[in-house]
C-alpha cells in the first residue's frame, strides 16, 4: 500500500493512542511476581532487640495471605526461615499453601574484615536451608553504617572484596547471590551502587535492586535497572511517596516510582529469582499488610501482570 501523508499521519496517531493505553489493554506481561514477608508482623517489633521468632504464628499469617492472594513466590528473612526450624520447619507450611520459597534476605557485614568469615559462614548456613526448601536466591543486604560520617571511598575496596567472597561461597552451593542496595547502609546512593557493581566479579555477584530504596536514596530507579539489566536476577518492587507510614514507602501505584517502566524492562526477562512486591512495615501502618498486598495485586493486574488463580 502506498504511504501518503494522510495515511502516515493516521498510522502514527493510532500508534500514539496504543502507546497511551494501559499495558493490560495491549497484552499480558511475562513477569513472575511474588511478595516478601516484611510487611507482616515480625516475631518481635523492629528496634526491640535482635530479631527472633517467638512462635510460628507470624510466618503462618504471611504464607497464608501471600498464597491466598495468588502471588507466585515468597521471600523471608534468613532469621525467619531458620527460626521456623524450632516449630517443625517452614517446608510443611509452604506445601500446605502451595507457595514456593524463592529467596532469603540475609544481612551481611561488608565493612569489617574481622567479621568476614563469620558473615560467610552464616550466609552459607542459611543458603543451604533455603536450597533444601527449593529456593534459588540469597539477597545480600549490606550492613548499616552512620551515613553522616561514613567514608565510602575508604571502604570501597573492602566492600568489593567481601562481596566477591561471600557471593562466590553462595554460588558454590548452587544458589544465586544478588546485591540489594539499601538506604542507611554502606551501599546507598546511585554513585555507590554503580561503583560497587562496576568493580565486583559479576561471575558471582548479581544484582537484586530495591526500586523503592533507589528512589528514596535519590537515584532514578529506571536508569539504574536499565544500566545493569543483564545482571538483574531478582528485584524488590516497591513504591515510595515520602509519607510518614511504611517508612516513607506506599502501596504500588501510590508513589513516585515509574513502575510501568520497570515492569516493561522485566517483561520476558529470564531471572533466577523473582520480582518481589515489598512494602516495609512500620508502627503507624494505616492499613493491614494483607490490604497493602491486595492493593498491589490490583495494580499489577491492571498493568498486565497475572498472578495465580
Amino acid at each position: 500500500m502506498a504511504i501518503t501523508r494522510r495515511t502516515f499521519s493516521r498510522t502514527l496517531g493510532l500508534g500514539l493512542v496504543g502507546a497511551a493505553l494501559p499495558v493490560a489493554a495491549q497484552r499480558p506481561l511475562d513477569v513472575r511476581v511474588g511478595h516478601t514477608g516484611i510487611t507482616w508482623p515480625w516475631g518481635n517489633a523492629p528496634g526491640q532487640g535482635p530479631a527472633r521468632l517467638s512462635g510460628p504464628e507470624p510466618i503462618v499469617e504471611v504464607v497464608r495471605d501471600v498464597s491466598g492472594l495468588g502471588y507466585r513466590g515468597l521471600e523471608l528473612f534468613g532469621w525467619q526461615i531458620e527460626g521456623m526450624e524450632a516449630f517443625g520447619g517452614l517446608g510443611p507450611l509452604l506445601e500446605k499453601h502451595k507457595l514456593p520459597l524463592v529467596s532469603s534476605y540475609s544481612g551481611v557485614n561488608l565493612t569489617d574484615p574481622a567479621q568476614r568469615q563469620t558473615t560467610i559462614a552464616n550466609t552459607v548456613r542459611t543458603g543451604k536451608l533455603v536450597k533444601k526448601l527449593g529456593g534459588t536466591v540469597i539477597v545480600i543486604g549490606p550492613n548499616g553504617v552512620p551515613r553522616n560520617t561514613f567514608d565510602f571511598a575508604a571502604n570501597k575496596a573492602g566492600i568489593v572484596t567481601a562481596l566477591n567472597e561471600v557471593c562466590r561461597a553462595v554460588t558454590d552451593i548452587g544458589l544465586t547471590p544478588v546485591l540489594h542496595q539499601h538506604t542507611g547502609t554502606c551501599i546507598e546512593t546511585r554513585d555507590e551502587t554503580y561503583a560497587v557493581m562496576e568493580a565486583v566479579d559479576t561471575r558471582y555477584v548479581k544484582f537484586g535492586p530495591d526500586i523503592g530504596q533507589l528512589q528514596k536514596g535519590g537515584a532514578d530507579p529506571v536508569k539504574v535497572v536499565k544500566d545493569f539489566l543483564p545482571l538483574v536476577h531478582h528485584m524488590h518492587l516497591k513504591d515510595f511517596s515520602g509519607g510518614e507510614a511504611f517508612l516513607g514507602y506506599c502501596p504500588l501505584g501510590e508513589g513516585k516510582v515509574d513502575l510501568p517502566a520497570i515492569l516493561a524492562m522485566m517483561d520476558g526477562k529470564k531471572i533466577d529469582g523473582m520480582v518481589m512486591v515489598e512494602l516495609d512495615s512500620s508502627p503507624n501502618q494505616p492499613i493491614s499488610a494483607k490490604d497493602t498486598a491486595t492493593t498491589a495485586k490490583a495494580y499489577l493486574q491492571k498493568h498486565g501482570v497475572s498472578l495465580r488463580a
